[in-house]
């Protein structure tokens, strides 16, 4: 197994995901192999798992969650389709749609390109991904397994 080295600006920037986590008593788990953390939170109805990557490649912090919902053939195009209407109301992160097999993600990701990222940015992070997959995952189940239709999914988002 070959070892892998990080740069003391990648280093930084994941001591900081773990230290803001530390700092609000979130309990998670670390790969610092590959700079990743791995937490998650329970909302109002389902439980949200997450993920914090440093992207090395990118220079990115990127905070990913993978829905518990996989839209079955059929409804592939809704998923679509909602996926597009979730997102073009965020004011951050967004929501991507696989078409191959039905799935559907968060993403949120802030550069640390020529800059540093606080704790509070990662904070931020966490508790707008958080909040806004809790806002959508219920809506998005619901809408895959039959329980509403694409309008009512746009409906429940002016509430």
């Amino acid at each position: 197994m070959s070892e892998v080295s990080f740069s003391r600006e990648d280093l930084n920037i994941y001591q900081t995901i773990c230290s803001a986590l530390d700092m609000d008593n979130w309990n998670y788990e670390k790969d610092e192999e590959k700079l990743v953390v791995k937490t998650g939170a329970r909302g109002d109805d389902l439980p949200m798992d997450l993920i914090l990557r440093v992207n090395t490649k990118l220079k990115i912090v990127s905070l990913f969650s993978f829905l518990p919902v996989k839209f079955p053939k059929d409804k592939i195009v809704e998923g679509a389709v909602a996926t597009c209407m979730a997102t073009y109301g965020l004011a951050d992160g967004s929501f991507d749609f696989d078409l191959s097999d039905g799935s559907v993600l968060f993403r949120l990701t802030s550069s640390y390109r020529e800059s540093i990222i606080s704790e509070e940015v990662i904070k931020y992070m966490l508790y707008v991904g958080a909040s806004t997959i809790d806002e959508y995952n219920d809506r998005f189940l619901m809408l895959a397994k039959g329980m509403i239709d694409i309008d009512k999914f746009a409906d429940s988002g002016n509430n």
